[in-house]
């Protein structure tokens, strides 16, 4: 991806989560220069990967297969200095824009419709790294039920479903309906270790350096400056 694109995409979520009332914190707004100016306090964020995360999945078209995301807290379980237990993200899916199907090995997730269009998430069992053909459980507000393999699960502003591992999962958004924020609370997160796509995609991009960086992305913090 072009820095100019990833900073663009980044300008619009900020844009689109001021005009639906989610605040971000702070330092979600700090340049690349206030990075470099901070110390060890904020190792936190370095470490667990707080903040952008902008992924066109190795596809080279983000319009049409991507997501961008903030990652507002997390803990780490292969840190024993971090004794969170749960993440909570912030992500946007455009009209129009797929987000691939993917399971996670140890985590459980609610997935929130924060505000804009309706979602849709299709949802399988994995059987060995396929799709089952078997009915998938839902959980959404205090509702269980099952769907047949494959089933869009639409999901209104305000409404969520928790997915677990092992439930395949991707993400769409109904056409017609505009832009959605969506909030995920979950388990700890680890995007290094945790994602099982069901197609060979990529996670993290690679940047082609067209323009300075609006905001640095989660994995190009500077180290902490020696005191």
């Amino acid at each position: 991806m072009k820095r100019s694109e990833i900073n663009e995409i980044i300008r619009y979520m900020e844009r689109l989560a001021k005009e639906n009332g989610f605040h971000l914190p702070p330092f979600c707004n700090w340049t690349p220069e206030e990075w470099k100016t901070k110390g060890h306090e904020y190792d936190e964020i370095r470490d667990n990967m707080l903040g952008w995360d902008i992924t066109d999945y190795g596809q080279g078209n983000w319009e049409k297969v991507g997501f961008a995301l903030v990652t507002i807290r997390n803990g780490n379980q292969n840190n024993p200095k971090y004794k969170k237990v749960y993440a909570e993200k912030l992500l946007m899916l455009k009209e129009g824009q797929h987000s691939p199907m993917h399971f996670h090995w140890k985590k459980s997730e609610d997935i929130i419709n924060r505000g804009g269009g309706t979602m849709i998430i299709h949802m399988y069992n994995d059987r060995d790294g396929e799709l089952d053909d078997t009915d998938v459980l839902v959980n959404s507000d205090g509702r269980s039920y099952y769907v047949p393999a494959g089933t869009g699960v639409r999901l209104e502003p305000g409404e969520s479903i928790t997915i677990w591992p092992h439930q395949y999962h991707d993400f769409d958004v109904l056409e017609g309906t505009g832009d959605v924020l969506i909030g995920e609370v979950s388990m700890c997160n680890d995007d290094n270790t945790d994602n099982r796509f069901y197609e060979n995609v990529g996670r993290f991009p690679e940047i082609e350096e067209d323009e300075e960086p609006y905001r640095l992305l989660c994995f190009e913090y500077p180290a902490a400056p020696e005191e």
